[in-house]
């Protein structure tokens, strides 16, 4: 389980990474166009759309990591008061319906994806770029979000039937106040203990 549970947070940084490099090249392509109309008085012709392809791709590939790193927002005012079994009940409904909406996004996008390749369509702007390039890959961001969500669903549930509850609590459930506060001290004590490092 934990092998399997690390591999996903590799596929899920290398994926973070990548949405992360998408959205920094789009504000590098923005800053760039705005800084050659005011100065020139000239355009990157679908600067706006390339930020646009990069959000929609950057967002689908961003979020199989807060899957794995239990980072999606929840609404927990009264989640902290209920019994370890209740909550696991709720973080099991909370990702089904993640992985359900992620389902039926992927079903339709590939419609989409299937007309824009049978049409050939190009988008109206000077780059009259194929819509079929940045539909798939904004596609294979949710398949791949769509996939972690199943597989760490089904590592919960394996962990449960093994009687692991609080293994399963560390896979899917909300992160706690003392977790996330666990987390900066070890964070802020690698910081400090990473110059002592390079200094010896």
């Amino acid at each position: 389980m934990n092998r399997l549970h690390d591999l996903l947070s590799t596929l899920t940084r290398v994926s973070a990474w990548f949405a992360g490099a998408l959205i920094m090249a789009a504000a590098i392509i923005i800053g760039l166009d705005i800084v050659l109309r005011t100065l020139f008085v000239m355009s990157i012709g679908g600067a706006d759309e390339l930020a646009g392809y990069a959000l929609a791709i950057g967002t689908a590939w961003g979020l199989g990591i807060a899957f794995v790193d239990r980072a999606h927002i929840r609404i927990d005012s009264l989640y902290g008061f209920f019994p370890r079994a209740l909550r696991l009940a709720l973080d099991f409904v909370g990702i089904g319906l993640f992985i359900l909406f992620f389902a039926l996004a992927s079903w339709h996008g590939w419609s989409v994806v299937e007309q824009s390749l049978r049409s050939g369509s190009r988008s109206q702007s000077a780059l009259e770029i194929p819509i079929a390039i940045p539909q798939i890959l904004w596609l294979s961001g949710l398949l791949v979000s769509l996939l972690v969500g199943v597989v760490l669903l089904g590592i919960a549930a394996t962990l449960i039937a093994r009687g692991n509850a609080s293994g399963a609590t560390r896979v899917i459930s909300t992160r706690s106040a003392q977790e996330e506060v666990a987390e900066e001290i070890a964070s802020a004590q690698a910081r400090v203990a990473s110059p002592m490092t390079t200094g010896r």
